[in-house]
């Protein structure tokens, strides 16, 4: 198949204009780093998380110098619940509400379920689903008394298809796309939208060093376009997800991607 070439960058357009925004996983160059840019340049108030607190700072300084006063930073390991309460606290305390959560944390990993250890099991669980759950609680808490929010999951495309070696990351996956229908069904009684994206592969520098070259070629032939997506491309998405343009979409799993099954 011929590579199709990635489109132009899209300037933003003020879709999120007003709106305070939650980001985890949002210190790198990957889809939660891409989404925090977006909704910046969409005209949204971030507050971005990570665990890696120095990649964070560094982060939060680059893009103050090109959004001043739209963004600020609060690392946040989400296996830790006195941390995920900390940072929807601190959410709100330097906004006054929050508008929007995207729950971008996740851990992967590649191991043949023989050889899977019970840590590399629960590890991956405990950052993507479990971390999902604890800021969707948090979120939900949070939003519950304002009659008003949007959360967006990032769920992949491994959730629904079988790829050997990644068990624990397709079960959680699978359990973020449940969680995401479940929580959209509670929330919807108090005018909260849950939804999810699922992309297949997104390419940023962390991937292309702990996935072999060879997996990398295989993934990317399996795409209809012959071609990786750009993070910003998974993130312009995310952005209608938050946006008033989905105003009727919950409890949907998006596939940003052609290996929907």
């Amino acid at each position: 198949m011929k590579n199709v070439e990635a489109p132009a960058y899209v300037p933003g357009h003020g879709l999120l204009g007003g709106r305070t925004a939650v980001i985890t996983a949002a210190a790198g160059a990957g889809i939660g780093g891409a989404t925090a840019r977006r909704f910046l340049e969409e005209g949204a108030r971030v507050l971005i998380s990570d665990a890696h607190a120095r990649r964070l700072k560094e982060h939060e300084a680059e893009l103050s110098r090109e959004f001043p006063g739209a963004v600020a930073a609060v690392p946040c390991d989400v296996t830790d619940e006195a941390q995920v309460r900390a940072l929807f606290d601190a959410a709100v305390q330097e906004h006054g509400r929050l508008d929007v959560v995207v729950n971008n944390a996740g851990l992967g990993g590649t191991s043949p379920l023989v050889e899977m250890t019970d840590e590399q099991w629960s590890r991956v669980l405990d950052v993507t689903l479990n971390g999902t759950f604890r800021c969707t609680r948090a979120a939900l808490r949070s939003m519950k008394p304002t009659g008003a929010g949007v959360i967006v999951n990032n769920a992949s495309v491994v959730g629904w298809r079988a790829q050997a070696g990644q068990a624990h990351y397709a079960a959680a996956k699978a359990g973020v796309m449940a969680l995401t229908r479940c929580a959209a069904m509670e929330a919807a009684e108090y005018g909260v939208r849950v939804n999810a994206v699922s992309p297949s592969l997104a390419m940023h520098p962390h991937l292309a060093k702990v996935t072999s070259a060879q997996l990398l070629e295989e993934l990317t032939a399996r795409e209809a376009f012959g071609r990786y997506a750009e993070p910003w491309e998974v993130a312009n998405v995310i952005v209608f997800l938050a946006s008033d343009y989905s105003s009727y979409m919950t409890g949907e799993v998006v596939s940003v991607s052609s290996r929907h099954p």
